[in-house]
């Protein structure tokens, strides 16, 4: 064999060797590090600043401090933030005092919703006591009440039974809110994904893998369909109170259900905090059904991620095409624009809550 030969054999040898490598480190990729750049090229552009000044009636701040409030406006005037609602106001002493901190630094842009404590709701009269607290809770400022996910997933009785959301004994805090004309925002359980099997077909398997925790069963602590159901047998039995149904009541996924909801009860209207990746994958289906009840859906983000904000914008306003969602493991699929007209984007971004929640500035979106 002569040296050219070698040479030749050995170059091919070092080729083959460096293409096996390459194709095995390909295929043994996982999903989570498989993420692919587009390159489609089609029109549009990021909108980092909303059309019409917004309310996100689905924020949360633990600290609201003036020197956090002060940091904060300057995010929200960036953003065209008109107003923001914080669903962590808690109750009593802590509640006071964030109403009081706005008060001395920006009174028309800041407003919190109370929160109740249903420890110990086997005490005697609780109901009456807890609606009698969110009555002060409200004197001292609040335009309205948060229900966390906790009801109905983790709190319990003193027998250890879970606490359903329908639970009787509640029925005076949701009476109080009606007689005080103040609206309940209220989250019950999560996507239903999370109920489904942990397997290929599951949307949510990304997620659930990187956040094992959130994973659910119809026995832990209860199947969706009750709790989702206990949730609906409240704003059924309370047609006077004024629901806010956090997420989309989890089914954007099934707008003609949850258009179904909303004509059989008038007194639900829907968030949209946290669901747009899944309008954003619908645009005409999801433009019909905010053109059809667009005096039923408000606008909130929930996460305090200033820079998450223009794909809402964009998704609402703009008719763009295939651009990147911001957290993959909510959604691999990219978004479309819904092109929504103004007046529809004015209800959506600011009137609806100025209706809904009181005594908000309506001063600040004037003009619009």
């Amino acid at each position: 064999m002569t040296k050219r030969s070698i040479s030749k054999n050995t170059t091919l040898l070092v080729f083959t060797f460096i293409f096996t490598v390459f194709n095995a480190v390909g295929q043994e990729m996982s999903f989570e590090e498989y993420n692919p750049t587009s390159t489609l090229v089609v029109p549009g552009k990021e909108i980092k600043r909303a059309k019409f000044p917004f309310i996100d009636v689905h924020s949360h701040q633990r600290d609201m401090s003036v020197g956090k409030l002060t940091s904060l406006v300057k995010d929200m005037e960036s953003l065209n933030e008109g107003i923001m609602v914080n669903l962590s106001g808690g109750s009593g002493a802590s509640l006071k005092s964030k109403v009081d901190n706005i008060n001395k630094s920006f009174p028309n842009r800041f407003v919190v919703f109370a929160n109740v404590d249903f420890s110990n709701v086997d005490g005697a009269d609780w109901g009456e006591k807890a609606a009698q607290q969110l009555e002060q809770d409200i004197k001292n400022g609040a335009k309205g009440l948060k229900i966390f996910k906790s009801l109905g997933l983790r709190y319990k009785d003193s027998n250890g039974e879970r606490l359903a959301i329908d639970d009787a004994r509640l029925d005076p805090i949701w009476a109080k809110c009606a007689a005080m004309g103040v609206p309940v925002l209220i989250h019950a359980a999560d996507p239903k994904s999370f109920w489904d099997d942990m397997n290929g077909d599951n949307e949510r398997w990304l997620e659930l893998k990187t956040h094992p925790r959130r994973k659910r069963s119809s026995t832990d602590p209860a199947p969706w369909e009750q709790i989702i159901q206990e949730q609906h047998n409240v704003f059924k039995k309370h047609p006077k109170t004024k629901f806010i149904n956090a997420h989309m009541g989890w089914y954007a996924n099934n707008l003609g259900k949850l258009g179904t909801l909303l004509d059989a009860m008038p007194n639900m209207n829907v968030g949209i905090a946290a669901v747009i990746a899944e309008l954003g994958r619908q645009p005409q289906n999801a433009r019909a059904f905010f053109i059809k009840y667009q005096d039923r859906i408000l606008f909130g983000k929930d996460s305090w991620r200033p820079e998450e904000f223009p794909t809402y914008f964009r998704v609402l306003e703009s008719n763009d095409e295939y651009f990147p969602y911001y957290k993959k493991y909510h959604a691999f699929w990219a978004m479309y624009g819904l092109n929504l007209p103004d007046e529809v984007l004015r209800k959506v971004y600011y009137k609806n809550a100025l209706e809904l929640i009181p005594g908000l500035d309506k001063t600040l979106f004037e003009n619009q």
